[in-house]
């Protein structure tokens, strides 16, 4: 009946065959296939959604567009109402990509033709935290070792607060310089963390 970019013939046979066992596809690559790699058009036509093979639609649509009467002048690009349609592009005959997948870490997959280090194609939607155009960049704010040549960056107040030692903490609550020479109980602590005081005795 036919035969797509990839390489791989469809054949019916309606008289030997019982109905829904007429139609089967025969691939290009017998030892990589993938369901995948059947496009849409040959995919609807296999599962009897449709009569005409994929190169005789563009026939029947020309034969059909004929017939009809338009109402009013358009200035639409298309005679028909399939639309706009980009052409198929094949990864490799794999038309749903998000089955491609790396052998390894750093290896690739060179049955695919995907270089060594590409990210694996898995489908995530816009506005997902795992979609790489979502994803925010960690930036810092400050380092608490700025003075030493760094060592504790920090993005926000509350990180600043838990990397901070207790004697730092302790400075914090005494700006007058003050020397406090007892250890400070867990309820003190807490206090600090949240950014209390602690009172003066």
């Amino acid at each position: 009946m036919g035969c797509d970019a990839m390489g791989n013939r469809y054949y019916e046979n309606r008289v030997d065959y019982p109905f829904g066992q007429h139609r089967w596809v025969e691939p290009a690559d017998v030892h990589n296939f993938d369901a995948t790699m059947v496009p849409p058009e040959w995919h609807g036509w296999m599962l009897s959604m449709n009569d005409a093979a994929p190169h005789q639609e563009d026939a029947y649509i020309e034969e059909m567009s004929k017939r009809i009467n338009p109402s009013a002048p358009s200035d639409a690009p298309f005679k028909h109402n399939v639309g706009y349609q980009n052409e198929i592009f094949n990864f490799n005959g794999m038309h749903n990509q998000s089955q491609i997948r790396s052998r390894g870490y750093g290896i690739g997959n060179s049955i695919v033709g995907l270089p060594a280090h590409a990210p694996d194609a898995y489908y995530t939607q816009p506005g997902s935290p795992y979609n790489p155009a979502f994803i925010r960049k960690l930036e810092f704010e400050g380092d608490l070792d700025e003075a030493k040549g760094g060592g504790r960056p920090y993005k926000n107040d509350l990180w600043k607060e838990r990397l901070m030692t207790a004697a730092e903490k302790n400075a914090l609550a005494n700006p007058t310089g003050d020397l406090v020479t007892r250890q400070l109980t867990p309820k003190e602590e807490a206090i600090l963390a949240r950014g209390g005081t602690l009172p003066s005795k």
